[in-house]
């Protein structure tokens, strides 16, 4: 399971670090929202541990915009806060599960080990949005019900945004998903075929679907 930490206090972001790596868990951990945005739109994560304070924001208001911008990851807030109305506001933001400090290491390993099992039991087999579907058992995409034919590399490019709707993608990590190396990746390679996705997504739609983001990447709106 791949986790990101997100938890300004030295002290428990190591001991966090440490023991859900003891438990077979691949772990990332970042001490501000700033780094917590970098790494999400660098790599996918299966689940998030999110603490409230952090130096350079509330985690509360950074979750609210994660929902907003369409990101799915699992989130288990962290906090010292213990009342039962910031458990209400924690859950209703859009965490999957709220844990008060102090907590048993066990019992973050067993929630964690529950969000897999439930993230497994409702993978998506068909993805859709504004239209645009999906079949991923099928491999077919139409848009309200017109075909939409892709070759597997345009195919393989827009499942990767349709997963991650809404989000950045770097050029990185594109190519990371894309091409099973990267090393001596031309970039206008990944321009071309982007070019030749979004003109069959856009013709089809009427609209625009992905925007490039000047330096940085690509994102499906």
């Amino acid at each position: 399971m791949k986790v990101l930490i997100v938890e300004d206090e030295v002290r428990l972001g190591e001991f966090l670090k440490r023991g859900l790596s003891e438990h077979a868990c691949q772990t990332t951990w970042v001490m501000s929202i700033a780094e917590a945005c970098d790494q999400l739109a660098e790599n996918n994560f299966d689940a998030i541990i999110l603490d409230i304070s952090l130096p350079d924001g509330s985690g509360l208001s950074l979750l609210q915009e994660w929902r907003a911008a369409g990101f799915n990851e699992p989130v288990i807030i962290l906090s010292a806060r213990v009342s039962l109305e910031d458990r209400i506001s924690g859950l209703n933001l859009g965490a999957d599960d709220y844990l008060s400090k102090p907590f048993s290491l066990e019992e973050l390993v067993a929630r964690l080990r529950a969000i897999g099992r439930r993230q497994a039991a409702k993978k998506q087999t068909v993805l859709e949005r504004g239209g645009l579907r999906m079949d991923l058992i099928g491999h077919l995409v139409d848009f309200n019900g017109q075909p939409v034919e892709l070759t597997g590399r345009e195919y393989a490019l827009l499942e990767i945004f349709m997963q991650n709707a809404g989000r950045v993608l770097t050029r990185n990590f594109i190519a990371e998903k894309i091409w099973s190396s990267n090393c001596g990746f031309d970039n206008n390679l990944l321009d071309v075929y982007m070019s030749r996705l979004r003109i069959k997504i856009e013709t089809i739609t009427g609209k625009s679907v992905f925007k490039t983001i000047r330096g940085i990447g690509y994102q499906m709106i």
